[in-house]
């Protein structure tokens, strides 16, 4: 098995609703705000190439949205999905599976694109098989009103039209999956059964945090996102798994931290914090 980070682009979301109740004192000092308290945030795929299988993890933005879209999140730097996996040596061709730990769509967005006419939808990976579980997809697909604006139908639909629209079967709230070689967290806090990839990989436990724990300042148990359906459920979800990853040496990697790839935690007298930060590549290389 080998993984590689693949940028699939930056952008820009509000601090205060990323920290919730937080105050702005406190948050600044992890995640500085710019003159329109936005905080600089990523989104940061993992890609799996494990024997004849290469499982992409979540897909970024895409760039099928209008540029009034995209003006809500100033978007910045210049890594985009096409060009990751090219440098590390793919194409979207190649790839056999995308797992999608949720789909909101800075998750998925890029998973379906324009066909080439701009007439309508397809499938950025013609040859995979796109995973989520089935509880997710009848809550993105018949969205309640506080998420609606994250679950776009053109970001959902054309995957099950294609025929290429899998669900793993959920037995228990963390559950090994055989098709795709690792194990898989169930939490609810930020939105319904969204998946936690947890994966073996030289020796260390690797984490992709996805949105448990967007980034490095989010560490502290009661610095949780405003954008959480079920905020207490998070915080119960959350001190849960800072417990087991200290315990057990886990390595988190930060897909929305654009200035922290990789961190491990440490249990203080104040709580689990943020330890050290690690490059992916000096961490498994």
């Amino acid at each position: 098995m080998k993984l590689y980070p693949i940028e699939t682009g930056h952008f820009k979301l509000d601090g205060g609703a990323m920290f919730g109740v937080v105050p702005k004192t406190l948050w600044s000092r992890t995640n500085p705000a710019d003159s329109n308290n936005m905080i600089d945030i990523a989104a940061t795929s993992l890609l799996i190439e494990d024997g004849n299988k290469l499982i992409l993890i979540d897909t970024g933005l895409g760039n099928k949205q209008s540029e009034k879209f995209f003006n809500y999140y100033y978007r910045w730097g210049d890594y985009n999905l096409d060009k990751s996996l090219k440098e590390a040596g793919f194409h979207a061709d190649d790839i056999t599976d995308v797992f999608m730990t949720h789909l909101h769509f800075d998750h998925c967005g890029g998973s379906v694109k324009w066909n080439k006419d701009r007439t309508g939808y397809e499938t950025t990976f013609k040859n995979a098989r796109y995973w989520t579980n089935k509880d997710h997809w009848e809550w993105a697909t018949n969205p309640n009103d506080r998420e609606k604006a994250s679950f776009l139908k053109e970001n959902l639909l054309p995957m099950q039209e294609a025929g290429q629209l899998n669900f793993l079967e959920r037995t228990e709230q963390r559950h090994f999956y055989k098709e795709l070689n690792f194990e898989v967290l169930f939490v609810d806090g930020h939105t319904d059964k969204q998946m936690v990839p947890i994966i073996d990989y030289k020796g260390k436990k690797l984490v992709f945090a996805a949105d448990l724990l967007a980034t490095a300042g989010h560490v502290p148990l009661a610095f949780v996102m405003g954008y959480d359906t079920r905020p207490l459920l998070t915080l119960k979800e959350k001190k849960a798994f800072l417990e087991e990853a200290v315990k057990n040496d886990y390595y988190i990697f930060l897909e929305h931290d654009a200035h922290n790839e990789v961190i491990n935690l440490k249990q203080t007298e104040r709580g689990v914090r943020h330890d050290n930060t690690f490059t992916f590549n000096e961490l498994f290389n």
